[in-house]
């Protein structure tokens, strides 16, 4: 960093200091949450803004408010603070940098990916993978991830990407439903209540129309993750479009059961995402190689 911006560098007790008590709106409370004195906190934000030569608070009688100038910056500053815990969170886990650090989907990460794991972590002794739930594309530069799990169209702004899987799925119920309904057709399906996950929103009507009954709306209850739509099948509330590959457990106990034998394939799949400045990130590029030998040709 050159000399000139150093001058605008604050202390971090200054900033954590400003950052408490912007995010609880009391000096008071920020204190007790540092387990600093109400004056030590004062002083500490006091100094920020002569610093930076702006008021980051309206002072009223014993209240304090952000200005403006101060809100926008709160908000750069926590996220600051939180990359820099999260930086040294990893370093503390693993000393010698071996750390990858992946967002993941939260079922195709507990489903397919963590139960191989050990695998990978086996044959690179030393690394450390660091998982945390994603759902939706998201700015690498705001985030501090080396790679993402990606479902959906082979396409992420500024990042790279690897192809993983193609996906089908299939309409599945509980057997007590299917039982009771008897589906025969993919009309039929209409007889039970049909489950939506929020992220696909159009998946039932492209289902339907792949079965021959294209132009039909479809309503039902609607979740946000697979979780907890492949439960609310199991427990009889309707019927939900699944992934094959993500519900091998329930279909082997019967919990799951197809409600009509007809698989399509998804026109998305998944992928692995990663931003160009981490290609060479030795955990990345060895994850890379090993989950290419996974997925196969």
């Amino acid at each position: 960093m050159a000399a000139g911006p150093r001058r605008f560098l604050p202390p971090v007790a200054n900033l954590r200091a400003f950052e408490a008590a912007a995010r609880c709106g009391s000096v008071t409370a920020a204190a007790r949450e540092l387990n600093l004195t109400q004056s030590a906190v004062s002083r500490q934000i006091l100094a920020l803004e002569a610093q930076l030569g702006a008021a980051l608070f309206h002072r009223e009688r014993q209240t304090i408010r952000l200005t403006l100038a101060g809100d926008a910056y709160a908000r750069e500053i926590r996220e600051a603070l939180r990359k820099i815990a999260a930086a040294s969170l990893a370093l503390r886990a693993n000393p010698a940098g071996g750390t990858l650090a992946l967002a993941c989907l939260p079922t195709w990460g507990a489903r397919w990916l963590v139960p191989r794991l050990p695998q990978f972590l086996a044959a690179n002794q030393g690394v450390t993978v660091n998982l945390l739930t994603r759902l939706v594309p998201f700015d690498f530069a705001q985030e501090s991830f080396d790679a993402a799990i990606h479902f959906g169209a082979p396409d992420w702004p500024g990042a790279r990407l690897m192809p993983l899987q193609k996906e089908w799925v299939l309409p599945m119920c509980s057997p007590e439903m299917k039982a009771r309904h008897n589906f025969a057709t993919a009309g039929d399906l209409a007889l039970a209540q049909l489950l939506h996950l929020d992220s696909r929103p159009d998946a039932w009507e492209r289902y339907l129309a792949f079965a021959g009954v294209p132009g039909k709306e479809v309503h039902g209850a609607l979740f946000d993750q697979f979780a907890a739509l492949s439960a609310a099948a199991i427990a009889g509330m309707g019927i939900a479009l699944m992934p094959v590959l993500l519900t091998e457990q329930e279909r082997a106990e019967g919990r799951l059961v197809p409600a009509l034998d007809l698989p399509m394939q998804s026109a998305e799949g998944y992928h692995l995402v990663w931003p160009a400045d981490r290609q060479n990130h030795p955990p990345l590029a060895a994850f890379r190689d090993w989950l290419a030998l996974q997925v196969g040709p």
